[in-house]
């Protein structure tokens, strides 16, 4: 097919659903404005009926294509009522004029409300995966409970994404409610791991950043609804740490310290409350640019275009390569609006606040997703994943990837597909993308250090591995955008798999020196076993559900956190 005709079509396309024996040999439609979808806004049973009785009377195309606007125009109505309520929030709401209570309560009740209106009575599940993980927290124990709970927020969640996804309509624009439980999943086994190291591991067997995140006391069940399903995150997040969010709940953000001479904690200055208006006005901006390149340029570079057999059988391979990176590029700017705005919502609202840098000015970047410019001029693999879904990557790094044993890169990746959904097309990027972080680590590993120098040496260096970059990263993330099995085949046959067997000629070839992480990981295991006893018996005394104000404890805590970050 000719591509003026593909891009002509192509919009009828994106919402059509190709039949075939088995659901892993169809298609999703392709995704619309945003990451996250949800029903329209004549809501969510009436919307799924008016779909299924469109598609018998063969008008699926034209109304799946209104109601994927109506999906996208109720996100982003409700992320706008979102940022005004976080304005109000921060406005009449401040920890100075009015308790925790009241501020737990109206964050609670406001993010429950908008899940409401987004997704029906699917938002239930929201409660009933943060209930039952409550109880789960209170009635197994903090020795076992970060185990339990990460088996069945995450069992639940994949529950939800096979029942919506393989029962109901595969591919469709149904209410994609799990895109919320994905954040709240997140949150749940975030918080039990913190209430793990925090109540019953040793400070000596904690990493930093894990004596940095510890909780040491066990939230009420007001704090967990209200950390779970604020009205701040409860659509697109981002993911935050407990700890953070008390602190902003509570009024101490602010309240930066460090070490003084006598060895005392010490106020650093006397500054008047940071204001977040500049840095919201910055990201509304960024949002405003991301949404008019995806509505003026992203739709005219489909990537399923990628695979169209015209566009294989006649097109050169720098042809190939040039629009494989640009169809890649024109799918980012989605994410970047959704992850952006969900930044200044949280910021608004005054939370995300980090400090100041060395010029004085305030940094709004403690919660942030994403760094466009990072993103688009990485040079490996592993600088383009630590600045794309940051949080997200935090999060693996923390529950996954720093307490893993054996292969811990292969297990966070395998957790970051399952924690993803159930298309294939998720498995096989994130399979890929194994490789491809294994490989680059051993190529820079043996290669980088010969490139320091001169100046222009690595100016060549770094040019060279920029571009390789790119395409690396954009031919492991097609099949997460073709979702399906075939046509995700069909591009990589198109390619030979070049890029998989490269890399897996690297691995065989070049030596891959051990991580100093994997150094540390067997070192913590030694230390474990040799004081298990001594954890039993102390178990019992940190082992408690006690409520009792750890205000202060809790003030060094954070305060020592934040000077840490400050410097």
């Amino acid at each position: 097919m000719p591509r003026e005709q593909l891009l002509a079509t192509h919009q009828e396309q994106a919402v059509q659903v190709r039949t075939a024996s088995s659901p892993g040999s169809r298609v999703q439609l392709h995704r619309g404005l945003l990451p996250l979808e949800g029903p329209g806004l004549a809501g969510v049973t009436e919307g799924h009926t008016q779909l299924k009785l469109a598609s018998s009377l063969g008008l699926s195309t034209a109304l799946l294509k209104t109601k994927g606007h109506l999906i996208q125009v109720n996100f982003v109505v409700c992320q706008l009522f979102a940022l005004l309520a976080a304005v109000w929030f921060r406005t009449y709401l401040h920890s100075s004029k009015t308790s925790c209570f009241i501020r737990h309560v109206v964050a609670t009740l406001l993010g429950l409300y908008l899940a409401l209106f987004c997704f029906g009575w699917y938002a239930l599940h929201f409660l009933v995966q943060s209930g039952i993980s409550y109880c789960i927290m209170i009635i197994i124990g903090v020795e076992n409970m970060h185990k339990y709970c990460f088996v069945f927020a995450l069992g639940y969640l994949t529950v939800c994404q096979i029942t919506r996804v393989y029962i109901f309509d595969y591919g469709q624009y149904s209410a994609d409610f799990s895109g919320p439980m994905m954040i709240i999943t997140q949150k749940i086994t975030s918080l039990a791991y913190e209430i793990h190291d925090g109540m019953f591991r040793k400070d000596e067997e904690l990493t930093a950043s894990q004596r940095g995140l510890a909780v040491r006391r066990m939230p009420s069940l007001l704090e967990y609804l209200s950390y779970n399903c604020n009205f701040m995150g409860i659509l697109a997040g981002p993911l935050c740490s407990y700890k953070d969010y008390i602190t902003f709940i509570e009024g101490r953000s602010y309240h930066m310290t460090r070490s003084g001479e006598n060895g005392k904690e010490e106020i650093q200055n006397e500054r008047a409350e940071p204001s977040p208006n500049v840095a919201v006005i910055q990201k509304l901006l960024v949002c405003g640019l991301s949404l008019l390149f995806h509505l003026t340029i992203s739709n005219t570079l489909p990537v399923e275009y990628n695979i169209d057999e015209n566009f294989q059988a006649t097109a050169s391979w720098p042809t190939k390569v040039i629009y494989l990176y640009v169809s890649l590029l024109a799918a980012r700017p989605k994410y970047y609006f959704a992850w952006t705005l969900a930044d200044a919502i949280n910021n608004a609202a005054g939370f995300g606040f980090r400090g100041y840098d060395e010029n004085g000015t305030a940094r709004w970047d403690l919660i942030s997703n994403l760094r466009i410019q990072q993103i688009e001029m990485s040079t490996s693999f592993k600088m383009f994943l630590d600045n794309w879904n940051i949080q997200t990557a935090l999060w693996l790094k923390r529950v996954c990837y720093e307490r893993a044993s054996l292969s811990p890169t292969i297990q966070t990746f395998v957790l970051s597909a399952i924690w993803h959904g159930v298309y294939p097309g998720y498995y096989l990027t994130f399979l890929t993308g194994v490789v491809m972080t294994l490989a680059a680590r051993a190529m820079r590993n043996n290669f980088r250090h010969y490139f320091i120098k001169p100046p222009q040496l690595k100016l060549l260096y770094d040019v060279i591995t920029w571009i390789v970059t790119q395409v690396a990263i954009s031919y492991t993330v097609v099949p997460f955008v073709l979702l399906s099995v075939k046509p995700s085949f069909m591009f990589y046959s198109s390619w030979f798999y070049g890029l998989h067997i490269a890399g897996i000629l690297v691995l065989l070839l070049l030596p891959v020196k051990k991580s100093q992480r994997g150094k540390n990981t067997q070192e913590n295991v030694q230390l474990a076993r040799s004081k298990k006893f001594d954890e039993r018996e102390n178990s019992l005394g940190q082992n408690s559900f006690s409520t009792t104000n750890n205000v202060c404890n809790q003030n060094q805590e954070i305060a020592s956190r934040h000077s840490s970050l400050k410097q």
